[in-house]
């Protein structure tokens, strides 16, 4: 037979239980606490800084890559948010900057340069230097075919008027003026920044 509860036993108990439905009440589930216990995501991440890529506005944005940059290890972006010391956006992005990360896991990610050859109708890929030296050749081809050295009346012009020069935005000062007068060089006249489109 059980002994009868005391008082003292009595308001313990119910102390007890109340005490737990309480902070059960306020949202305080040890189950969940404990399983809510886990490792920060970023911990073991490499933080670097970089450029939205998809307007004028240049905000900055920090992406985390996964890997200890060991030499077989391939690096994978896992996180991208905006960058809280960039004086452009100070930590926040547009919902295209936001989904960053899908963009860049997109398996329709052009990652490499193609080309289409006249005529044809299917892209192949090409390396880097093959696309730019294609490039550096349709310019030279370009210039030397349609360079104005003077105008009508003799002046000495030196224009290049059949190509334009779209600097980017997201590039600083020190860039933008060297590619300014990379263009100017060539004789191009019509030159414009991302950040007027």
């Amino acid at each position: 037979m059980n002994a009868p509860m005391s008082r003292r036993s009595f308001f313990r108990i119910c102390a007890t239980g109340l005490g737990t439905s309480s902070v059960v009440g306020l949202g305080f589930s040890p189950q969940l606490a404990l399983a809510e216990v886990r490792t920060f995501k970023l911990a073991q991440t490499t933080e670097t800084r970089g450029t939205c890529p998809y307007c004028s506005v240049s905000c900055g944005v920090i992406m985390y890559t996964t890997g200890d940059k060991s030499k077989n290890i391939k690096s994978r972006i896992m996180h991208v948010e905006g960058d809280p010391d960039h004086p452009v956006n100070r930590g926040t992005l547009c919902p295209k900057g936001a989904a960053l990360l899908d963009m860049v896991h997109s398996p329709n990610r052009l990652q490499y340069p193609v080309v289409r050859e006249p005529g044809g109708n299917e892209w192949k890929r090409i390396t880097w230097d093959d696309a730019l030296t294609r490039v550096a050749t349709h310019m030279k081809i370009d210039r030397d075919a349609n360079f104005v050295e003077t105008n009508d009346k003799g002046v000495t012009v030196n224009r290049w008027n059949t190509t334009g020069f779209l600097i980017s935005s997201a590039i600083s000062n020190e860039p933008g003026y060297l590619a300014v007068k990379m263009a100017r060089a060539l004789g191009m006249v019509a030159l414009d920044t991302q950040a007027r489109v």
